[in-house]
């Protein structure tokens, strides 16, 4: 694969997408028949695709990443040609998520929130750098979260059909209710504000876990931990604001991290340092002056997107 053309790697994903257009005609199918004929690199390059669908469907049984493709062209389009010239399916393990987020049907950049209304009246709304697929068919309505976070208010529905919000990890059933969830590295988060959710993880047989209107719980593909009692101002987010009572200053800035594009952190003389307050995510680096005013310590911006807390 490393002797084919970037041109022609891009050909070949151009190809894929288009293909899974359904108005897609005969003549197209016969184009494309054309195309892999003209050359061999073209048949090589048509190859790669073909495996790289194979790996991907694959994953958890789902063979939709690269159908999706028609909800975002451009961008699947971009995501499928960078696999394809890197080179290998054991990327395509690695970076199953990435692409998902790239294809997603809709999404928010960093900092940036959204307000989805949904088709039977109830609305989801995107945190910060969120990825989702919203698919509501006769049988059910299905909501997958690629990344980030999201806030769902459900709504009646007259066909009764079962509300899911699907991660890596398992699946949220909402029971009519409020409730957020969250993709939090190796886990997912739930917080649960009005009437109640069922989780079950993706690879568990155990009986779901029902969580209650003022409970939170994390849960990873094998076990959901026994919940807990939501922590004050968790939903604050939706306002643009961070609320916080004496957090320690890593677990500040990781948060504080998620609405500004770079690294932020702090060097360890700073690590024992409590945070408490209500901070505006509108404006992340008036917060960090903010601290800088407040506590004994200073700013230092290596660059623009490098910045380091420490003592002062």
């Amino acid at each position: 694969m490393a002797n084919v053309h970037p041109t022609i790697i891009e050909a070949a994903a151009t190809w894929y997408v288009d293909l899974q257009n359904a108005d897609t005609d005969e003549s197209a199918h016969q184009a494309h028949q054309q195309w892999l004929l003209a050359h061999p690199q073209h048949r090589q390059a048509w190859a790669r695709v073909e495996k790289l669908q194979h790996t991907l469907s694959q994953l958890e049984g789902d063979s939709s990443t690269l159908r999706n493709a028609r909800n975002n062209r451009r961008q699947t389009i971009k995501a499928l040609s960078l696999l394809l010239m890197v080179g290998g399916t054991g990327l395509a393990w690695q970076q199953k998520d990435g692409i998902e987020r790239l294809t997603a049907q809709y999404h928010t950049n960093t900092g940036e929130l959204r307000t989805l209304a949904l088709a039977d009246g109830g609305e989801l709304l995107l945190n910060t750098n969120s990825h989702v697929d919203i698919n509501y068919s006769t049988t059910q309505r299905e909501i997958r979260l690629h990344g980030g976070e999201i806030l769902v208010t459900t709504a009646q529905d007259a066909l009764n059909r079962p509300f899911i919000v699907r991660t890596r990890h398992g699946r949220v059933r909402a029971l009519g209710t409020r409730f957020s969830v969250r993709d939090v590295n190796d886990q997912t988060r739930v917080d649960v504000y009005e009437q109640a959710v069922e989780i079950q993880p993706a690879d568990s047989t155990t009986s779901a876990l029902r969580l209650e209107a003022g409970q939170r719980s994390e849960f990873t593909r094998q076990h959901i931990p026994s919940p807990y009692p939501l922590p004050a101002n968790s939903d604050a987010w939706r306002q643009k604001l961070l609320i916080v009572s004496d957090w320690p200053l890593p677990q500040f800035l990781t948060e504080l991290s998620r609405y500004r594009t770079g690294h932020l952190g702090c060097n360890d003389a700073a690590t024992g340092l409590r945070i408490s307050g209500a901070f505006n995510l509108t404006n992340t680096s008036a917060v960090l002056d903010n601290l800088a005013n407040t506590l004994p310590i200073k700013i230092r911006y290596f660059t623009r997107y490098w910045v380091q807390v420490e003592l002062a």
